[in-house]
């Protein structure tokens, strides 16, 4: 299904086009707990307009995509499984391992907002859910949406009554980064980072909490799409597609729309509500447009790679702009802090660049990328 590696490729595109902002903005990691680093939102100017359609585009959208991608990959490997007469989980239990322990390596020595570690537990849980009868999975599938619509209605609330007091108290809410933090990603040690990350650990860790019933849902959503056909080139996969990218776009975007525009107390609510259901909608157009492509130029063969060496490619953007934007590398994220949103969106298609060509390269002569290369390995161990 060619269709599923152009789909991996654009969610690792698009999950950097949310997360170059967090390596951009002062705090960088730190900055998210302290403000609205990864939300939306339109400024009266060109610049402004151009830096909040950007995010809109892409805040938790391709997230919420690369997850539900995994719960499809699941549903390989269980079919696979099945297939073969394997026993399940089996030694899918250690590929879910490896991606913790990666996941823990990538959160300490890289970027704080991994979402590796949390991946791999959910898919621990959805892989034994796997082994349930197919009324219990749609059972287990309904109560984690449940689950989350409830705990995203209660954190919405809890954000809304809080600037609600302190207007109330005639004061801003508070977004201020500790100019400490600021420093030590602007000016600090490699190390110095490291261990901030080490000691603020547990609230670093906070999204895969709060998401974790949302994970669910979108794992299981994977395992129903590829089961129901969705991503076949055939006539039946089209049709699916066509109702994803309709329902999903039709629906999401003016409920994504209207949570930006009630401002960052319904942030929460954009991201991890409406954006997983525009991601949907982002899925069956991807779809579509795939499906008119007759035949394959530099832009679905870049994509393709991507989506090929998808591991490598997320750890290998994250690193890139890590040396790009602090003070161990070239620190731009303090030396162009006032030069308006450009220079971010030259850094995400500068690593978008780097990423399509080099997988490109690499598949050329390897059939894996390396950190993938590294899993398989360790797997046949």
């Amino acid at each position: 299904m060619p269709l599923l590696d152009v789909l991996r490729g654009v969610a690792i595109l698009g999950t950097l086009m949310t997360n170059v902002w967090i390596f951009a903005a002062p705090g960088a990691e730190w900055g998210v707990l302290n403000g609205n680093v990864t939300s939306a939102s339109f400024g009266g100017s060109w610049a402004g307009t151009v830096e909040g359609v950007f995010r809109f585009l892409a805040d938790g959208k391709f997230l919420s995509m690369l997850t539900i991608l995994f719960g499809v990959g699941l549903a390989i490997q269980f079919g696979s499984a099945a297939k073969r007469g394997r026993p399940w989980p089996g030694r899918y239990k250690w590929r879910a391992l490896f991606l913790f322990v990666e996941g823990t390596v990538h959160f300490v020595l890289v970027f704080a907002w991994d979402v590796l570690m949390g991946y791999a537990v959910v898919a621990l849980l959805v892989a034994w859910q796997l082994t349930r009868t197919a009324r219990t999975q749609r059972v287990l599938m309904w109560v984690a949406g449940g689950v989350h619509g409830v705990m995203l209605g209660l954190l919405t609330l809890a954000a809304v009554a809080g600037r609600g007091s302190n207007a109330d108290a005639g004061s801003a809410p508070t977004s201020g980064i500790n100019p400490r933090v600021v420093d030590l990603y602007a000016n600090g040690s490699y190390l110095d980072q490291i261990a901030f990350r080490l000691q603020n650990a547990i609230a670093l860790r906070l999204e895969p909490v709060i998401s974790f019933a949302l994970l669910v849902l979108l794992f299981h959503l994977g395992v129903r799409l590829y089961r129901a056909g969705a991503f076949r080139p055939d006539a039946h996969g089209q049709r699916i597609r066509r109702r994803m990218c309709g329902w999903g776009l039709g629906i999401g975007i003016p409920l994504n729309v209207a949570a930006v525009a009630a401002g960052p107390g319904l942030a929460m609510l954009a991201r991890y509500g409406a954006a997983p259901v525009v991601a949907i909608g982002y899925i069956g157009l991807i779809g579509l447009i795939v499906d008119r492509v007759r035949r394959p130029g530099p832009l679905t063969a870049g994509l393709t790679a991507v989506g090929r060496t998808a591991l490598s490619c997320y750890v290998l953007q994250n690193v890139l702009c890590v040396l790009a934007c602090y003070g161990l590398g070239l620190g731009l994220a303090a030396r162009w802090a006032d030069q308006g949103p450009w220079w971010v969106l030259g850094l995400w298609a500068a690593v978008c660049a780097v990423l399509v060509s080099g997988a490109r390269l690499w598949l050329r002569r390897f059939e894996h990328g390396p950190l993938e290369s590294v899993q398989k390995r360790l797997l046949r161990s």
